[in-house]
């Protein structure tokens, strides 16, 4: 009778110490809380976004106006710049040699100009009247000669050959004359007036390839748009600089920090609960203690697709966004340029 229950004893108490052994030798993972806890939003409805600092009336990426070695640096990271204030020089000597030669050009047409605007010279009229009064002495002499013969030749005292010489002495003295007085009308009119409007011609055309050469030098040059503070430097003396592409850096990137902004992306599905002008709260990734207040600036009203994204599993590459700007009221601590931020946005019920 007692051996009947052995072994259905024994097998159950086999079965309880596997079942104890698989207990005892389960991990029990520790229900860990999180170093720091998730931002909570201050409203009791929000539209929530994330967020990204940038300078007041947004980071100007300063590209250069034209390719070349880069000579010269002027500022570095950190730099406060005014308006106009020059970046760097990018090489430009073939172009000062082209404009010196082009200055040169330019003086020598004002030069000619000058001299036709100025005649005649009364240095060159003088002499041409003393030829017009030259002449007239050679027309009344050959003009007395030729009469005397004329007296004489019906005679038959003077020959034939002689008082023709005499008459084309006189007719050569005549055009003599009017051709010096041709000349000398022609000296007192001064220069043609088509020849003055070929040289003003040459001197603008002279001028406006100093200006184009000046003009290249200036490009050459890069000024600060703006004023503010450099954020970004990505060019150095002796590197080449090629014009700025789709996805290349620039050479600088330029902001104005006296007065921090956040852009702020709302998903397309969030849109309709948004409300211009709402109050928002912002909060640092990682460091949500400290509460950020903002100031509603604008609405770009253009939904663009999302480009700044945070990393979440529920986040979709395709999803649109529209980005709204508000400004940071208390930006203390510190923040920087291109920080990320928890943003929340109060919403209507």
């Amino acid at each position: 009778m007692f051996r009947r229950y052995i072994l259905p004893v024994i097998a159950l108490i086999l079965i309880s110490l596997a079942a104890y052994h698989v207990y005892s030798t389960q991990r029990k993972e520790p229900i860990l809380e999180p170093q720091v806890p998730p931002p909570n939003s201050p409203f009791s409805y929000t539209v929530a976004g994330a967020g990204v600092v940038e300078a007041r009336n947004e980071n100007v990426q300063i590209a250069a106006a034209v390719p070349g070695l880069v000579l010269e640096v002027y500022v570095d990271v950190g730099d406060r710049v005014k308006k106009g204030e020059p970046l760097l020089r990018v090489d430009d000597r073939h172009w000062r040699a082209q404009l010196e030669q082009a200055r040169a050009q330019l003086k020598h047409a004002e030069a000619q100009l000058a001299r036709l605007q100025a005649l005649p010279r009364l240095e060159e009229v003088l002499p041409a009247r003393a030829r017009v009064a030259a002449a007239r002495s050679s027309l009344a002499i050959a003009e007395d000669l030729y009469r005397r013969v004329q007296r004489l030749w019906p005679s038959g005292h003077v020959a034939e050959e002689e008082y023709n010489q005499r008459r084309l002495q006189r007719e050569l003295a005549q055009h003599q004359l009017e051709q010096a007085e041709a000349e000398l009308r022609l000296l007192e009119a001064g220069a043609w007036e088509y020849d003055i409007a070929i040289a003003r011609a040459q001197v603008e055309q002279a001028r406006a390839q100093v200006r184009v050469l000046e003009t290249e030098i200036e490009r050459a040059l890069l000024r600060a748009p703006r004023e503010g503070v450099i954020l970004q430097r990505n060019v150095r003396p002796g590197e080449y600089m090629a014009v700025s592409f789709p996805g290349a850096p620039p050479a600088f990137v330029l902001g104005d920090l006296s007065d921090l902004w956040v852009r702020v992306d709302i998903d397309e599905y969030d849109i309709p609960r948004f409300r211009p002008g709402a109050s928002g709260k912002a909060y640092v990734r990682g460091y949500p203690r400290h509460e950020y207040r903002l100031r509603f600036v604008r609405v770009e009203p253009h939904v663009v697709p999302k480009k700044s994204l945070t990393g979440e599993n529920t986040e979709r590459v395709d999803t649109r966004v529209l980005q709204v700007i508000y400004a940071i009221e208390n930006p203390e601590p510190t923040l920087y340029v291109g920080q990320q931020l928890d943003v929340f946005i109060e919403a209507g019920s």
